[in-house]
């Protein structure tokens, strides 16, 4: 049976916060004590908050432009407004990169953790010392999807879970092979941790017991891994961008042959016609 509760407890975070003593003692407040096996979702924006991600910015385009490493798509709303699309320093694609102006001190906004993997992973280990069980930690973070409405949350750091549960080769209940079936557990626990948080009500941290058999080594791949590499991404690109850059490179390309067909004189007609060579 899985279940899902909220940590309560958790206080203000702020930069060089102990988050491995401020969620033990929460933990140890609750009376509600943690199993071997248990999965703590952690929100980012207290990692973040921790490790003093803040950054002095006016205007957040700025930090946004700053964390961008390659724009994917840019669209103007009504009001005016630019909604970005980019791939991030850490490689994960989302709106405004990731740059969080939303409960952060006036003038500033917050960015991701430096390695959320490592970030989970000092956590775990910390905990697992602390509370002396084994337990996996995810960062989650919330992001949007292609050609869905609306955002949920997913992984963005993982320690001591499985991410990826590798259905492949297994049968299904026919006995027919799987070939493709890959679930992304880690998006999937994430998310469902998402319901008991909520976005307002103070609650960062969420338990999730049921899944231990995802639970192992702090060596497991971390949620980097779940990043889909740029060489099998079959949309790079926003429409418009796609279009506008294949219609420069088909431009580019009809130039090029142009200059090339039309000889040294320029003219395309000397070079079909040996007996204007000029002999």
């Amino acid at each position: 049976m899985l279940q899902i509760w909220a940590l309560p407890g958790i206080p203000e975070v702020t930069s060089g916060t102990d988050l491995v003593g401020v969620i033990s003692d929460a933990v140890l407040a609750s009376g509600a004590a943690l199993e071997e096996g248990d999965i703590l979702v952690v929100t980012s924006k207290i990692v973040s908050k921790a490790e003093g991600r803040f950054v002095e910015a006016s205007d957040r385009e700025d930090a946004i432009t700053a964390e961008t490493v390659r724009v994917v798509a840019t669209r103007t709303t009504p009001n005016g407004s630019t909604t970005r699309i980019v791939e991030n320093r850490l490689g994960m694609v989302s709106a405004a990169a990731g740059v969080d102006a939303s409960n952060t001190p006036q003038g500033t906004v917050l960015l991701l953790p430096v390695d959320p993997d490592a970030s989970a992973r000092a956590l775990a280990a910390g905990l697992r010392e602390r509370l002396g069980i084994r337990l996996g930690v995810l960062i989650s973070d919330t992001l949007g999807r292609a050609w869905r409405e609306g955002q949920t949350d997913c992984a963005i750091g993982a320690a001591g879970v499985e991410v990826i549960d590798d259905l492949r080769g297994q049968t299904d209940a026919d006995g027919r092979p799987l070939v493709v079936s890959m679930p992304c557990v880690g998006d999937e626990l994430a998310s469902a941790a998402d319901l008991v948080k909520g976005k307002a009500a103070g609650l960062p941290v969420a338990v999730i017991r049921g899944r231990a058999d995802l639970v192992g080594s702090l060596d497991l791949p971390g949620a980097r891994s779940i990043i889909r590499p740029a060489e099998r991404d079959m949309f790079r690109l926003g429409a418009d961008e796609a279009y506008a850059e294949g219609f420069a490179a088909g431009a580019a390309a009809g130039g090029a042959s142009a200059a090339g067909g039309a000889g040294a004189g320029g003219d395309p007609a000397a070079d079909a016609d040996p007996a204007r060579d000029g002999s």
